[in-house]
């Protein structure tokens, strides 16, 4: 990843990150400034991964959709985010086009990385994401889907599939796009103050 003895970008990943994201060469080099800072050795762990996530989620328990989300964002599976997996992670969560985000979303819902999804899988997401959510926002979810099992079953329930079925990516990408209540089922997003 760049030149760590200087501490410099190198000139491929800024060209990389420059085709794959929104991002301006300007912006990526202030990005990768503030990220040799906070990670001098280039890579952001697990652990430091998941004490960021608890800084947005203050009032919450986001440790285990952190671990989730750091493996969907590992995408070199060595247990670290480089800054361009942490770059690439930033855009398709903040500005990525809407089928990125689902293909990220299949790959967080995929805990195996088999290229399937299972209602298993999509229960210990859900759950995951349940602790995220305060005690008193979860009051005021709706009776068919204020705990991880109803949001999963009914998540399943859209897709029509059976116990023991399989969601393909494809399958899922297709249905979330053609329901806005199902993209909503399949993430959190904290009330706005």
């Amino acid at each position: 990843m760049g030149n760590s003895k200087s501490g410099a970008l190198s000139k491929e990943i800024l060209e990389d990150l420059k085709l794959n994201t929104k991002y301006s060469e300007d912006e990526l080099c202030k990005w990768y400034e503030s990220f040799q800072k906070q990670c001098p050795d280039g890579r952001i762990s697990r652990s430091e991964f998941e004490k960021i996530y608890a800084n947005f989620f203050p009032n919450s328990d986001p440790k285990v959709y952190a671990r989730h989300v750091f493996r969907s964002f590992d995408t070199n599976d060595d247990g670290t985010l480089d800054f361009r997996e942490y770059i690439i992670a930033l855009h398709l969560t903040s500005t990525g086009k809407t089928n990125l985000k689902l293909e990220w979303a299949f790959s967080l819902f995929d805990v195996d990385r088999n290229g399937e999804i299972s209602k298993n899988e999509v229960l210990e997401i859900v759950t995951a994401i349940f602790k995220m959510i305060p005690p008193e926002e979860q009051k005021t979810l709706p009776d068919d889907e204020n705990t991880p099992q109803k949001r999963a079953d009914k998540l399943w329930a859209y897709f029509k599939k059976g116990e023991n079925d399989k969601l393909a990516e494809k399958e899922f990408i297709d249905g979330v796009m053609k329901n806005d209540a199902i993209m909503r089922l399949i993430q959190y997003e904290p009330k706005k103050k």
